[in-house]
Formats: C-alpha cells, sequence, structure tokens
C-alpha cells in the first residue's frame, strides 16, 4: 500500500467520521448552554451519522475499495435511512420553531430525500463512471 493510499483510507475512515463525531459533541454542549428545551440531540445524532454514512459511501466510490461494509451502509441509506429521517421530519415539524437545532434538525431530515437521490444518481449512472476513468 502507498503512502496516498494509506492517506485517503486514514481520511475517509478515520478523520472524517472523527471530525463529524467532535462537531457533534460540540454542538450538544452548546444546545446544553444555551438551555435548548427538548434539545435534539438523538434526532441530530441520527442526522449526523446518516449524513456522514452517505459522505464515506461517495468517497469509497470516487477515491477508494469498494468493501462489504459499504455494501452495507448502502443498504441503510437506501432503505433504512429514509424511514429514520421521514420520522424525524414528522417528529421535529411541530418542534421545528422551538429553536434553531430543532429548524435545522427538521429540513436536515427533510432534505435528505433530495440529496441522497441526487447523490445516488450522480455516483451509480454509467456516465458518471466512464467520467472518472478518463
Amino acid at each position: 500500500m502507498t503512502t496516498t493510499e494509506i492517506f485517503i483510507a486514514m481520511a475517509i475512515h478515520l478523520l472524517i467520521p472523527l471530525t463529524g463525531l467532535i462537531y457533534f459533541i460540540w454542538l450538544t454542549q452548546k444546545m446544553k448552554r444555551e438551555n435548548v428545551v427538548n434539545a435534539p440531540a438523538f434526532e441530530l445524532f441520527v442526522v449526523f451519522a446518516t449524513y456522514g454514512g452517505l459522505l464515506l459511501v461517495a468517497l469509497t466510490t470516487l477515491f477508494w475499495q469498494w468493501s462489504g461494509m459499504a455494501s452495507i451502509g448502502t443498504f441503510y441509506l437506501i432503505l433504512g435511512a429514509p424511514i429514520t429521517m421521514g420520522i424525524i421530519a414528522y417528529r421535529q415539524r411541530k418542534m421545528k420553531y422551538v429553536s434553531r437545532y430543532h429548524y435545522s434538525t427538521y429540513y436536515a431530515s427533510l432534505s435528505y430525500f433530495i440529496i441522497a437521490p441526487i447523490t445516488f444518481l450522480l455516483l451509480f449512472t454509467p456516465l458518471m463512471h466512464h467520467c472518472l476513468l478518463l
């Protein structure tokens, strides 16, 4: 394995998830400091994990080797995430004006229904694969 491959693997599988986790922890601490009523911490965790998974699948497709874990992640993103994000959006619809965190969680969960299909369409169409090979 070359140095470049090691760097790519570390960035995709360690650096990006760790950055997301640190930002999530920072955000939950900020909500706690601001005394947000019914802070959507669990919902935000699911949103972070889902979008993080989408980012990891995209980066794996573009820069790394496909694996069984990437397949499992894609399976969740196609079948499980729409249900999960739909439930979060439904639960947050009445709470979205409580705080900017509720508002952002609501719209982030709704946006998944636009962002994910476009991402998968761009990643897995034959045209994209042809462009990557050029």
